[in-house]
């Protein structure tokens, strides 16, 4: 968590320092929301994920203990909304931090209203620019194992 917390962060930086984020954009931000913002974005994973494990089959056949993780979540209250909650418990965000946190996973969820999602990027750009850093963390700098 805390190796992608960096990399989203990372990620966050390279694109609002772009031409295209600074010049034709605007996006302006302090380096103090930009770290919350990139750093704190899945706090609320924080504590849901338990070692297990389960029987796979290796390439002859036989059955194999793998190690794995289980999601024990014991405050089930979505996701980016969760991180904004226990984040504003020991601090005060913005309005654009509360938001760029809450949206930060974009249209990847099933149960998410994208008119929401729309409005939210339209009406605070640095949600937009979170998100689109956590998908390059996630996909391009992270890759999938």
């Amino acid at each position: 968590l805390v190796d992608h917390s960096l990399n989203v962060y990372d990620a966050l930086v390279g694109y609002l320092n772009s031409p295209r984020a600074k010049d034709t954009y605007g996006f302006s931000y302090s380096d103090e929301s930009i770290a919350i913002v990139a750093l704190l974005h899945d706090l609320c994973k924080v504590g849901v994920y338990k070692k297990g494990f389960r029987n796979v089959k290796d390439k002859n056949g036989a059955w194999q203990r793998v190690d794995t993780f289980e999601y024990d979540d014991k405050l089930p209250y979505g996701h980016g909304e969760k991180s904004v909650y226990i984040i504003t418990g020991y601090m005060r965000l913005t309005r654009e931090e509360a938001f760029a946190i809450r949206y930060h996973m974009g249209y990847s969820s099933e149960f998410e209203d994208i008119r929401n999602v729309s409005k939210a990027f339209e009406m605070f750009p640095l949600a937009f620019a979170l998100s689109t850093a956590d998908m390059e963390a996630t996909y391009f700098l992270e890759g999938k194992d």
